[in-house]
């Protein structure tokens, strides 16, 4: 084995040690993900309070309905949003940090939070992804009045193209 030189050597700790910086991403990830979870609980708590007043106050306004179905889904969307910055965080910790000792201890942590690769963080962060995006979708049909049969014929399409996504993302699994 050859020695390696004073210079070499310190280039090589030093470009060693950058990989610190990830730690950033891991940190700002969490904060993220920690706001995301308290906006969408306290969205999910203020359609409790208009259910509360549906049913107790006589707060009847005609439109109820979509108001809960949208907060909801919405609290549903920031909470998928989260999730993804919770994964983004554990896996680039893993990847340029190191492994999570408690994880590795945990029946659950060793399903969801092990990531080898960075195509694994990708796949993961990917299928989390396509969930937001079919829940924002689901969110934005919520809110649209359809006037034609090419209008409809256009949302049956939508759904298609979500289930096929779906069927595929499912199918490399097994």
């Amino acid at each position: 084995m050859e020695k390696r030189g004073i210079v070499e050597a310190l280039f090589e700790g030093t470009l060693w040690k950058s990989r610190m910086i990830a730690l950033l991403a891991v940190i700002f990830g969490m904060i993220g993900a920690v706001i995301l979870f308290l906006i969408a609980s306290y969205d999910v708590f203020e359609m409790a309070k208009v259910t509360f007043k549906f049913f107790f106050e006589h707060y009847h306004p005609a439109n109820f309905h979509e108001i809960l179905i949208g907060g909801i889904i919405g609290a549903v969307d920031l909470y998928l949003i989260a999730v993804v910055l919770l994964i983004f965080s554990f896996g680039i910790y893993e990847l340029f940090i190191s492994e999570i000792d408690d994880a590795e201890n945990s029946e659950v942590g060793t399903k969801i939070l092990a990531i080898h690769s960075l195509d694994e963080l990708k796949d993961k962060l990917g299928k989390v992804v396509v969930m937001v995006l079919i829940v924002s979708f689901f969110k934005k049909v919520m809110h649209m009045d359809f006037g034609t049969p090419l209008e409809m014929l256009y949302l049956a399409g939508s759904i298609l193209a979500l289930a096929l996504a779906l069927y595929y993302m499912h199918k490399g699994e097994h």
